[in-house]
């Protein structure tokens, strides 16, 4: 007879413990062996197998011990030989997925880790500088020392907290607001519960401690040196902050009335108020000797060749404030505007009147759902957010939950076919759409589509935006020698523009449109890398001493979100949307991290990560 499931019964049990798995695997360490990660993947292959086939439950053994080898140092390159031939073997003569995925999970890591096995079977050892760090500091760009300000908040100093971010990063009000903190996705606490809201106490300790009045670091005697620096911007400001700090005369050229790049003409008020932003810029341009000219453009006030005679370097930090247009007929209709141009335009005051409009968007990401929001608070009677496929979807989730909840509409599987103008107005009328379906995997692990079957599809709209990339205004720069290739700056990894003598250049214009702690690491990066060329070795010190590292108890325990107003109230203007946390969600919260940099894979000489 047959019976039913009992609750609780051991599918059930064995549902729980993968869920902790999960969050184990996500929170695997940066700078860990490669090899390491591949041997506990095969691992789990090995205990899917079912038995039934020799080349997946015999083979995945076999082919374990090998990588076990060549792990401890005892492997050669026949080992390597045997493991690859067992491999092409078992994925191709295995009964079912378990074989044909765990043999080419190893194969795909033959090539992408080629290095690596060839160091282990050569020297015994990974690869150099292969070793587990800090997640949080490792994967901030900027590499801020986040135990460090997250200790000095749960002891409530904040302008402490602010001194420490300040010491890698000088805006840190801007990226308390706006950062897609990449320093919490491997954030160990995952193996406990859920990774610590960087972010949120950020937010909380410039709330408590304003920028503009925290006590910047001393500055050095001068050098008498002079920096020219292209572009406002994060990575410019950034540039500006340190250079400064170390003595050298800084001087700011900027196209626009006031500082800030892409942070004020391109992310709205409501997710950045202006007024916290001049927060930052206040404190940098009281740093050192800065001096900025604005409303000053390279190539038509002054050319880049007198910024070279007149300053021992320059530093090239333009941002991408450039929207990109579809190369087609109608794309210069009226009511058909790149997304960053319409931010822009919406930052300077002048901003389109969507009332009762239906408006659709082309694009996923965070430029798109910063556009499609605005549009949202500009009256638009419907916004449709249009993309090929959900990979395309690359905005931050809260993002595009915030954007759903406050009524815009999203479609995928639609590629842009063409724009369909009025005759005589020129305007825009529609926008064809293709219908797609999901097709293979590419080598990076995106969908693909194809054209499927199904007519296009003609969407009514008033008013179009293209959230389809931005770029670099460089055409000055490359028509007097400073190289580019496809609008972007050739700069290497310290910034320093190729065959270009003490010509540096970074974020968005070398990288292509990217995140603001991306610039800000940029501006951090080259600012150094200058004082190396101008022949010093400066250092920032930090006025803060970080807190003792007391033992966490590691229970369970919820996060502490960042709370948004509702969104009926959100959507009819452009005030802050976020709320503060209390000072019980924030000591709460700073009271979960770990102290990787004082236990376990952060311990560092001295105590500290870096």
């Amino acid at each position: 007879m047959r019976k039913l499931a009992k609750k609780g019964n051991m599918n059930e049990r064995i549902d729980v413990v993968l869920r902790k798995f999960h969050s184990r695997m996500t929170s695997y360490p940066p700078g860990m062996c490669p090899l390491t990660l591949y041997r506990s993947l095969l691992s789990i292959s090995m205990n899917q197998s079912c038995g039934k086939c020799i080349p997946c439950r015999d083979g995945l053994y076999e082919v374990d011990q090998l990588l076990k080898r060549i792990l401890e140092g005892n492997g050669t390159e026949e080992t390597l030989k045997q493991m690859e031939d067992k491999c092409r073997m078992i994925a191709s003569s295995a009964d079912c997925a378990v074989g044909v995925v765990g043999a080419n999970l190893i194969l795909s890591s033959l090539t992408e880790f080629a290095d690596e096995y060839q160091s282990h079977i050569e020297n015994g050892k990974c690869v150099e500088n292969v070793q587990q760090t800090v997640p949080c500091i490792t994967l901030c760009p900027a590499h801020v020392d986040v135990p460090g300000y997250i200790a000095m908040i749960k002891e409530g100093d904040y302008a402490g907290a602010v001194k420490v971010i300040r010491n890698r990063n000088p805006l840190p009000t801007a990226c308390a607001f706006v950062c897609e903190h990449p320093c919490e996705r491997k954030c160990r606490r995952r193996l406990v519960d859920a990774p610590l809201n960087i972010r949120g106490l950020k937010k909380y300790a410039v709330d408590q401690a304003f920028a503009d009045t925290v006590e910047i670091p001393v500055v050095n005697v001068s050098t008498g040196k002079k920096i020219a620096i292209v572009g406002g911007g994060p990575s410019g400001m950034t540039a500006a902050y340190f250079l400064a700090l170390m003595g050298h005369k800084v001087v700011i050229f900027e196209e626009h009335e006031k500082l800030g790049g892409m942070l004020r003409y391109g992310i709205p008020e409501y997710r950045l108020p202006k007024d916290r932003l001049d927060q930052d810029i206040e404190a940098i341009l009281h740093t050192g000797d800065i001096e900025v000219k604005y409303n000053t453009k390279i190539g038509r006030d002054i050319t880049f060749t007198e910024l070279k005679e007149s300053y021992n370097a320059v530093y090239l930090g333009l941002g991408a404030q450039l929207g990109n247009r579809m190369p087609m007929e109608n794309a210069d209709a009226k009511n058909v505007i790149p997304a960053a141009d319409f931010l822009q335009n919406v930052a300077n005051n002048h901003a389109p009147d969507l009332t009762g409009k239906k408006v659709a968007l082309i694009g996923g990401g965070n430029v798109a759902m910063d556009a499609a929001r605005t549009a949202v608070r500009l009256g638009a009677e419907s916004v449709h957010v249009f993309t090929r496929k959900r990979d395309d979807y690359t905005a931050l989730e809260s993002e595009i939950v915030g954007a759903m909840q406050e009524g815009v509409r999203f479609r995928t599987l639609l590629s842009f076919l063409n724009i369909e103008a009025d005759p005589e107005t020129n305007e825009v009328q529609a926008v064809w759409l293709q219908p797609e379906i999901l097709a293979e995997y590419d080598d990076h692990g995106m969908m693909t589509t194809e054209h499927s079957s199904n007519y296009p599809y003609r969407f009514k709209c008033d008013y179009l935006i293209l959230g389809v990339g931005q770029r670099s205004d460089v055409a000055h720069f490359e028509s007097v020698g400073v190289p580019v290739e496809r609008g972007r700056i050739l700069a290497d990894e310290t910034c320093m523009v190729k065959k270009t003598e003490g010509v540096f250049s970074g974020g968005d214009c070398v990288t292509g449109p990217s995140t603001a702690i991306n610039a800000i690491a940029a501006g951090q990066v080259a600012a150094y890398n200058i004082d190396e060329y101008l022949g010093y070795h400066h250092k920032v010190h930090v006025d803060a001493v970080i807190p003792a590292a007391y033992p966490n108890p590691c229970v369970p325990t919820g996060r502490a979100e960042i709370e948004e107003k509702d969104p009926f109230e959100r959507r009819t203007n452009f005030n802050h949307v976020e709320l503060s946390m209390t000072y019980e969600e924030a000591m709460r919260e700073a009271g979960r991290c770990l102290r990787c940099d004082h236990y376990g894979c952060g311990v560092m000489e001295g105590g500290r990560g870096e």
